[in-house]
């Protein structure tokens, strides 16, 4: 209720201020599991995603932001609610397994989930090398997956500010993949890498970012949504 509430009431408002440009809605599935993956360049993108999506999306977020006490904890839980994100440990390969398998969950009611192949955010603007949880997901889910290109919101909330500012901004959602086939006759460890690769690709096609072909250091600030 609270996420259906915050599109109606704050999207409005987004579109007034903001005046996103939204391109290929229509590329996502309109019925079904799907997987929307990212780039990932502020701590707004998963806000931007939620309220621009054609669908509700849902994100993971480590559990600390649920479980907090007096009108600060109750304040953050019901925003994190609100935006569709879903608690999980943190922590150690456990906690990632526990976190791909919430995410199955997800898909498995035919709902839709936002994930950021890179693992974090972007601090310099490049796409870095995808982590294969992604294609995990989608292999053992069967779900297809969107690429999504943000641009501007590097700018509209850059690391380290707490509130956004005003700067216009990109949702570009580009053509399914359908990932069973790619890798296929593989070891499901090059399937998995293979399946990646391509996500990673065709989110830089629609992105235009320069890539970077080592994986992302995670901020100290310890972003930790939507990343499996």
């Amino acid at each position: 209720m609270l996420y259906f509430l915050a599109r109606l009431l704050i999207a409005p408002l987004v579109r007034l201020v903001c005046r996103p440009v939204v391109r290929g809605s229509r590329n996502v599935p309109r019925c079904g599991s799907v997987i929307l993956a990212s780039n990932h360049l502020s701590f707004i993108d998963s806000i931007v995603i939620a309220l621009l999506s054609p669908r509700p999306v849902h994100f993971l977020a480590k559990d600390a932001y649920f479980t907090g006490t007096g009108l600060k904890g109750t304040l953050t839980r019901c925003f994190f609610a609100a935006f569709g994100c879903i608690p999980v440990e943190r922590g150690g390969h456990r906690s990632a397994q526990a976190s791909l398998e919430a995410a199955e969950r997800v898909l498995a009611s035919g709902r839709t989930f936002g994930i950021y192949p890179e693992g974090t955010r972007s601090l310099d603007g490049r796409l870095y090398r995808g982590r294969t949880g992604v294609a995990w997901l989608a292999l053992t889910a069967g779900a297809p997956v969107v690429p999504v290109a943000l641009t501007g919101t590097d700018r509209l909330q850059p690391v380290g500010r707490r509130l956004p500012r005003y700067h216009r901004i990109t949702v570009e959602f580009g053509k399914p993949l359908h990932c069973a086939t790619l890798g296929e006759g593989t070891r499901p460890a090059l399937a998995r890498r293979a399946v990646t690769d391509e996500i990673i690709r065709a989110i830089g096609d629609l992105s235009g970012q320069e890539r970077a072909y080592t994986y992302a250091t995670v901020p100290q600030t310890g972003d930790t949504r939507g990343h499996v």
